[in-house]
């Protein structure tokens, strides 16, 4: 007999997010998408986070088509929070949802995108649980498909600390791993699906990566993130940058998460507590936290980079005032431009 949870989630609402900004150009084609959706029982919640184009007259154009039950233009809408904090507004005033489902402006998705989530949502029937997919990458005009990243399985916690699998333009999650997300407070600078994804890994829930593609990613000069450049450019580009950015994310993920971790499992509290030891310590401790098997990237060669900068970086403190602007290192999209 088909569990009732599983048969519930397969067939529920899904609150589509999407948080818009000057995204006129592409926007229709994203909104068609929707409504090409196999599975029709979506609502979409948006938030235009201070756009200047045509994007809101577009949007409100779209709500009058499907009627305000069917698009829900957020009370929060209008003023500029920037993308990640903009989504995770949406992701609070809708966390009650069936499944909610994070959508970029400026990409398509394939008609079978939300049943493929719903459906490997299902298996985890109560638990915690996040879907994320591969896609096509394709230029400006949807041309020139080519798959993006290969991730056989999501490596879990401390894993996802040091690397996001979670293509946000594709990620679907269920309420209760909506609900952890939405009520655990976010550090600065984070991306909303790389907190996503710590967050649900951390508190023991499951990560599903589907190896079918499920959305065109339309690559451009104006993308957040992941700006098409070829891999030996964006490796350059990271050394350049050097470890700075990418190690102040480690400590600032890895403290939000301490400030919870009265939900985490024994294991990813251990787990945790060695990691924020190395961060804070000397070179047995360092050492210590790289013992952990857990605790790696996808490949040897990002893996050596990365226990090299976790060895050799200065000790992080935590910090005792909030950054000036000019302290504060860059986002953590950028860091997700290295290879």
């Amino acid at each position: 007999m088909t569990n009732p949870a599983r048969r519930g989630i397969a067939r529920g609402r899904v609150a589509i997010l999407l948080s818009t900004y000057n995204g006129a150009r592409f926007l229709r084609a994203q909104l068609n998408s929707f409504l090409a959706q196999t599975h029709e029982d979506w609502v979409l919640h948006w938030r235009d986070d201070g756009s200047t184009d045509e994007t809101v007259e577009i949007m409100r154009a779209f709500t009058a088509r499907l009627g305000p039950e069917r698009c829900v233009e957020s009370a929060s809408s209008g003023p500029h929070l920037g993308a990640s904090p903009s989504f995770l507004t949406l992701l609070r005033e809708n966390m009650h949802a069936e499944a909610v489902a994070f959508a970029d402006q400026d990409d398509v998705w394939l008609p079978e995108k939300l049943v493929a989530a719903l459906e490997g949502l299902a298996e985890a029937g109560d638990t915690p649980a996040l879907y994320c997919a591969r896609q096509y990458l394709v230029d400006e005009a949807l041309r020139g498909a080519r798959l993006s990243a290969q991730h056989a399985a999501a490596r879990g916690f401390p894993a996802c600390l040091t690397q996001n699998i979670a293509n946000g333009n594709t990620l679907v999650m269920n309420n209760a791993a909506a609900k952890l997300v939405a009520t655990a407070n976010h550090p600065a600078d984070t991306v909303h699906d790389w907190w996503s994804y710590i967050v649900v890994s951390a508190c023991g829930g499951k990560v599903i990566f589907d190896e079918r593609p499920q959305v065109l990613y339309r690559l451009h000069k104006n993308n957040l993130i992941a700006r098409d450049r070829k891999l030996h450019a964006r490796a350059l580009a990271a050394l350049r940058r050097g470890p700075q950015i990418y190690m102040t994310m480690l400590r600032r993920h890895a403290d939000a998460l301490a400030a919870h971790a009265v939900r985490l499992p024994p294991t990813a509290r251990r787990d945790l507590r060695l990691v924020r030891a190395g961060l804070r310590g000397g070179l047995p401790e360092r050492l210590t936290a790289l013992a952990c098997g857990r605790f790696r990237r996808a490949t040897p060669l990002e893996n050596l980079l990365f226990a090299y900068w976790f060895l050799t970086s200065p000790a992080l403190p935590p910090a005792a005032k909030p950054e000036t602007a000019a302290e504060r290192p860059a986002p953590a999209a950028e860091i997700l431009e290295a290879p």
